[in-house]
């Protein structure tokens, strides 16, 4: 299925920087709780990763990630899913995040 271009302008992928990386037990596969920061605009979200695989929690404060923020908020057990982080998927079913090569400013839209 093609996307129109005014589509694909809908969705909005915003870089954020992770602060805070907790387990996830409740989660069905295994996964962390992040806490993203957006910049001023967006503000501080929140999201489930199941990106257990390949990172550790450690590794993942201060990574610089890519995530869409404007998707409704996702009720995950009793945790709320405030965006989607991106990532690729891997066969094994590890995800390998997608990032910025270089630090730049949190917020700033991809497009």
């Amino acid at each position: 299925m093609e996307l129109t271009w005014p589509e694909f302008e809908k969705v909005e992928m915003r870089v954020g920087t992770i602060l805070e990386v907790n387990d996830f037990p409740e989660a069905r596969k295994p996964a962390y709780q992040l806490i993203i920061d957006f910049g001023t605009e967006i503000g501080i979200r929140k999201s489930s990763a199941q990106i257990t695989m390949r990172y550790q929690k450690e590794d993942l404060v201060n990574r610089q990630i890519v995530a869409v923020v404007n998707f409704p908020k996702k009720q995950i057990g009793k945790f709320w899913s405030e965006c989607l982080v991106l990532g690729a998927v891997g066969e094994a079913g590890d995800v390998i995040l997608l990032s910025p090569d270089f630090k730049i400013e949190k917020g700033l839209r991809i497009g």
